[in-house]
């Protein structure tokens, strides 16, 4: 009989089947718990007075993003420089294959800011990876919140925006604009100038949700060093004004970032999330 002719050989096949569809399932499941954030990274963090600058967007991980974000979705791009803030238009959105970009000319020497807002947009999850996703994106208050109600097998329907920023320094003159608010509905406000910090400092950044200090916010921070090795991501809570407190162990890339959700009630979707990006180099 052709089919039991090999027993060894059809019971090998079956087992690379079941392994196959199991390697797709946990990166599936991998995919869900890291391609969620996103970042503004410039192609440079120290630029010349008068240069144009390439600035990349990526939604996924600090270091790879896993798919751009498509211009309608965009709601303000801003340039924060010694002459004021400036809202760039949104055609200057440029979103090709998996990676968002756009381009500013910077001016005089500064401490500039530059920023992106996006729109909400929803997303259905399964109750595994709406839990593993909380666990895995720093989200811990809410995850304990559904385990005490018994809620961790429930699925979960998620409205969320994304607000990320970056600070560049132009030149060698400093300035006070880095801790300019850009009124996002999140946002990360560092309180020192980090280019005027030297590693091994701590670096004071406020976190603010539609305005107002997040008291007790799980903070997470990170980064990649000048050699490219991986700088162990980390966590730290605000304080009672909103403030958490960074150390800078070393030089590098470095990220600041949370994500403020809520349980809400009488809507279309369970949660509603606000998340915050914030990017500098430390030499």
């Amino acid at each position: 009989m052709p089919r039991s002719a090999n027993p060894t050989a059809a019971g090998a096949r079956r087992t690379r089947r079941i392994a196959t569809i199991t390697t797709a399932l946990l990166l599936a499941g991998a995919a869900v718990a890291s391609a969620h954030d996103m970042f503004a990274k410039p192609a440079r963090f120290f630029v010349d007075e008068n240069a144009e600058l390439l600035v990349r967007v990526l939604n996924g991980t600090f270091s790879k993003s896993e798919n751009s974000i498509a211009r309608a979705r965009v709601r303000d791009i801003s340039v924060v420089a010694p002459d004021g803030r400036r809202q760039l238009d949104t055609a200057q959105w440029r979103a090709e294959g998996d990676t968002s970009a756009f381009r500013v000319t910077v001016g005089a020497a500064g401490t500039y800011v530059l920023g992106a807002s996006t729109t909400a947009n929803v997303i259905a999850l399964e109750a595994k990876d709406f839990n593993l996703y909380l666990r895995e994106d720093g989200v811990p208050d809410v995850l304990e919140a559904r385990r005490k109600a018994g809620e961790l097998d429930r699925p979960a329907r998620e409205r969320y925006a994304k607000h990320v920023k970056a600070l560049v320094q132009v030149g060698q003159a400093r300035s006070d604009h880095f801790a300019t608010e850009l009124g996002y509905p999140a946002e990360l406000v560092p309180l020192d100038n980090p280019y005027a910090l030297p590693a091994g400092r701590v670096l004071r950044v406020r976190t603010l949700v539609d305005g107002t200090p997040a008291a007790n916010q799980f903070v997470l921070y990170g980064g990649r060093t000048p050699g490219g090795d991986r700088i162990a991501q980390r966590s730290v809570r605000s304080d009672t004004a909103g403030v958490a407190r960074v150390p800078l162990r070393g030089p590098g890339t470095w990220y600041v970032k949370f994500i403020n959700m809520r349980r809400v009630q009488g809507d279309t979707v369970d949660y509603e999330s606000k998340w915050a990006t914030l990017t500098f180099q430390v030499r």
